[in-house]
């Protein structure tokens, strides 16, 4: 165990003075889960007020088996992560193995194949899934961790379970949330990865993420991005979400070459107590929409 515990570290937790540990069965549990970080967020379903939070950062894993070891040690550690007596869980995961699928076109059963075009993947180590997004008429098909598929479906076996993929939450956050004049570029920008979102006329255009080696990285795709959608740089609007801070060296760097720049905010369906005032709004919007999407409830 203590060798385990240098390899995650809590960045930040938010424990509001409404939370309640007896209400367990009135909550809905968040769960977001990447290679290089996790966080979990708690909503009171009966206000939609976020009580709970926390962001973690995890070092030195290289492969999904060492993340899903992590993680059970992080849970066996846990305050609360283990209860069993949620009124739901959503566990959110944050990879590049996801295709988006048209409504239309989706059929159910089909996923490993959907995925093929997209992805490599692996039946063997892992399971298949997907989420419906509401707005896009899209579905988000999905792959992850096969033995933290099934570990979970153990350990949350008393209450409604439901899987979804990050890509689903921050398209859904943006096409319910969004209320900018025109036709912005949205950004979130993520650790170690950029999050792309076009949305016209409430339809989703384009959506992409891509991973960065260093700063510039960010710039590059952007200006591609622009590009590709016939967007002017000087007067296209860009809503940003993510860890980048308002007054930090890399915003300054990134507002050198990116114009009309707009920090987005929390998704209007939630409220947050005072406690929360001390994290920026744009922070974390993936976390935060993860119950716009309709996910599929897990047998």
């Amino acid at each position: 165990m203590q060798q385990t515990a240098v390899r995650y570290k809590l960045i930040k937790k938010i424990k509001d003075d409404k939370f309640d540990e007896e209400n367990l069965h009135h909550y809905s549990l968040l769960v977001q889960l990447g290679t290089r970080d996790f966080q979990t967020a708690i909503v009171d379903t009966t206000k939609n007020r976020i009580v709970f939070f926390e962001d973690y950062v995890l070092s030195d894993l290289r492969s999904a088996d060492e993340v899903f070891d992590l993680l059970k040690e992080l849970f066996e550690s846990h305050e609360l992560l283990s209860a069993g007596f949620w009124k739901e869980v959503r566990f959110s995961i944050k990879n590049n193995k996801f295709v988006q699928v048209p409504d239309l076109l989706f059929k159910d059963g089909e996923e490993e194949e959907y995925l093929r075009f997209n992805a490599r993947i692996n039946p063997d180590k892992e399971e298949f899934l997907s989420c419906k997004s509401v707005k896009s008429d899209a579905v988000t098909v999905f792959a992850i961790h096969k033995e933290l598929y099934h570990w979970l479906k153990k350990l949350y076996a008393n209450t409604t379970l439901y899987f979804l993929h990050q890509s689903a939450a921050l398209i859904e956050g943006v096409l319910q949330t969004e209320s900018y004049a025109g036709s912005p570029l949205y950004i979130y920008v993520d650790r170690f990865k950029l999050h792309i979102i076009s949305i016209k006329g409430d339809k989703l255009v384009y959506y992409n993420q891509f991973a960065i080696q260093q700063f510039s990285d960010y710039v590059k795709y952007i200006m591609l991005v622009l590009k590709t959608l016939h967007m002017d740089q000087e007067t296209s609007q860009i809503v940003l979400w993510g860890y980048i801070g308002k007054n930090s060296p890399h915003y300054v760097e990134f507002s050198k070459y990116i114009r009309n720049v707009t920090f987005g905010q929390r998704p209007k369906h939630l409220t947050f107590g005072y406690m929360f005032d001390e994290i920026q709004d744009h922070h974390f919007f993936d976390l935060y929409s993860m119950n716009l999407v309709q996910p599929v409830t897990v047998s």
